[in-house]
């Protein structure tokens, strides 16, 4: 299976590898959210999408970078 919103720490590192030279703290949810949709693992509904598993994604991306 792959990447789907429960697992916001896999999320963040697969969008550290697509977009290395991206800050996540520049980000809006609008333009975060089209990211992890199109990350070629990405297999969950993009309407599940959350503002809490947003944040999620960005704290997990941001505290590895």
């Amino acid at each position: 299976m792959g990447l789907t919103w429960q697992e916001p720490a896999d999320i963040a590192w697969a969008l550290i590898d697509a977009h290395p030279d991206v800050d996540p703290l520049d980000l809006n949810f609008v333009e975060l959210h089209q990211m992890i949709v199109e990350l070629p693992g990405f297999d969950d509904d993009p309407d599940e999408a959350s503002e809490t598993r947003l944040e999620a994604i960005v704290v997990a991306w941001s505290d590895n970078v």
